[in-house]
């Protein structure tokens, strides 16, 4: 039976987390939770709607720091993704857990003939979750919400990166929680590495690859599951017959969205031969258009550091001394790339080959590789061999050339003519597939990924299985073991044939 938490004051009450070790918060968490037992589905709303509330109440606060760490980072962004874009999770979380959480009676029948069985969706206990900084509350705040809505504690530690960010977050957070329920961690705790080895009852981390690893490394070490959302280089396709001017318009928005800093940009898309040198016109006729001017532009999303800044433009020239060739925007009288404001130029690349460094690594910055197709094999061929990314562009109609991409590739989903629409719905789940991470959430996937299925028998036969398979075993045992045989024999043989009949 679920219970509501008692609302009287609790030593956690506005307290900040930074008065603890990470130790002592996971032990103060673990504590609440087997001393309250698992919360009713009002308690849960509740958590959820004073996450969202924490958001609500300091957006301006929020969005003035986002554009302090990134150095610029237009209002209209931060609030789209970083506040008001995780209210929609918010939402259909508190909406449908009571719903979700309710035991699920299995197997209806048999149990009509004595044989009960139910699934109970139990909380885990306490929740670990590690954010990037490209999206440091869209990124820790929704899988917060799933977690909650499962019933759990939560342990948030966003990223170091975007520093006054977290800080805004972690002073306003005891306004609206408890340690025992929310506790955001801070570098004043350590670092991510520290916080990867706890021995919480899940682990979630958004990020790279390579982080993505060592913090599974650390996870095992204590049997802690984990959750990874990572990274890659997404492709996208261009269909034969799609316009090429409503191509090109959409994947040079894709791209520059929060300055190309989006697991879900699309990283190199394939265009048919004979239209390569149109849509280059056009994508360069976009951020034309886009961005006027660029230095001095708060509209356009810096780099978000220096080490990135630098990275990016390394690859830029890399790609360029090895023969690739660059198209930039880059307005009259600016100085681009810029290091004081981080800002780099929209890029193209055409003529990139085998060896280059942007070959191989995520951009995750505003870079758009092309290339040309003659048969859609030559695309996909690319991409098997690239990895599985994160997701995969289609851009053109729904037709029996994308279902042929579609089973002939891997990619954690597949978007058709639009960007992470699929984050929004609530009906479909957003997760990687091998190096571009393992798990998912949104929606109820959200909710089942904090969730453990604990079944439920309870057998009312006159007999027992267990006396069935223990000694001394009589000749009618044996002949129960062979009619067994003889009946599996019978219908694994009857499946064969018709499978060859087919």
């Amino acid at each position: 039976m679920t219970k509501p938490v008692e609302k009287t004051a609790r030593a956690g009450d506005k307290v900040s987390s930074e008065a603890h070790t990470l130790s002592e918060l996971l032990e103060i968490q673990k504590a609440a939770f087997l001393r309250d037992g698992i919360p009713d589905a009002a308690t849960r709303i509740d958590r959820i709607a004073r996450l969202g509330q924490l958001l609500l109440d300091n957006a301006e606060e929020i969005t003035a720091a986002l554009n302090e760490d990134f150095g610029t980072r237009p209002r209209e962004v931060s609030v789209t993704t970083d506040v008001a874009g995780c209210l929609i999770d918010l939402t259909d979380q508190r909406r449908h857990v009571a719903e979700w959480m309710e035991e699920t009676n299995v197997a209806k029948l048999q149990g009509m003939l004595g044989l009960k069985q139910r699934l109970r969706h139990d909380p885990l206990g306490v929740v670990g979750i590690m954010g990037p900084w490209n999206f440091p509350l869209q990124l820790t705040f929704v899988p917060a919400g799933s977690a909650f809505a499962a019933g759990n504690r939560v342990l948030m530690r966003p990223s170091s990166v975007t520093a006054k960010t977290t800080e805004v977050i972690a002073r306003v957070a005891p306004d609206y929680f408890s340690i025992e329920e929310l506790a955001v961690v801070t570098s004043a705790h350590g670092g991510g590495a520290d916080f990867a080895k706890l021995p919480v009852d899940h682990m979630f981390f958004t990020g790279s690859p390579e982080v993505g690893a060592s913090v599974a490394a650390e996870a095992a070490k204590n049997l802690v599951p984990v959750t990874l959302e990572l990274g890659g280089k997404n492709p996208a396709i261009v269909d034969l017959d799609t316009d090429i001017t409503e191509a090109a318009n959409f994947l040079a928005d894709a791209r520059m969205i929060n300055g190309g800093q989006v697991c879900l940009c699309p990283d190199y898309v394939f265009v048919p031969e004979g239209k390569v040198g149109e849509f280059t016109e056009k994508v360069l006729a976009r951020w034309t258009k886009m961005f006027p001017s660029i230095v001095d532009n708060t509209q356009y999303t810096s780099t978000v550091n220096e080490k990135n800044y630098t990275r990016i433009v390394g690859l830029i020239e890399d790609a360029v001394e090895l023969g690739a060739t660059k198209h930039q925007v880059i307005p009259a009288g600016e100085d681009l790339p810029n290091a004081p404001t981080r800002k780099i130029p929209p890029t193209l690349l055409t003529g990139v080959k085998a060896g280059m460094k942007i070959e191989e690594d995520e951009v995750f910055g505003p870079v758009l590789t092309v290339y040309p197709y003659r048969e859609q094999s030559e695309a996909i061929d690319k991409i098997n061999s690239a990895g599985h990314p994160l997701t995969l562009y289609w851009v053109g109609k729904d037709n029996e050339r994308l279902a042929h991409v579609a089973d002939h590739t891997r990619s954690g989903s597949i978007s058709g003519n639009d960007f992470a629409m699929h984050l929004l719905t609530g009906h479909l789940p957003f997760g990687g597939v091998g190096r571009s991470g393992m798990g998912n959430y949104h929606g109820k996937f959200g909710f089942d990924t904090f969730t453990h299925e604990r079944a439920v028998f309870v057998s009312r036969l006159p007999f027992k299985f267990a006396d069935l398979v223990t000694p001394p075993f009589s000749g009618f045992d044996g002949k129960l073991v062979d009619s067994q045989m003889k009946m599996w024999k019978f219908l694994n043989g009857r499946a064969l044939r018709k499978v060859n009949k087919r």
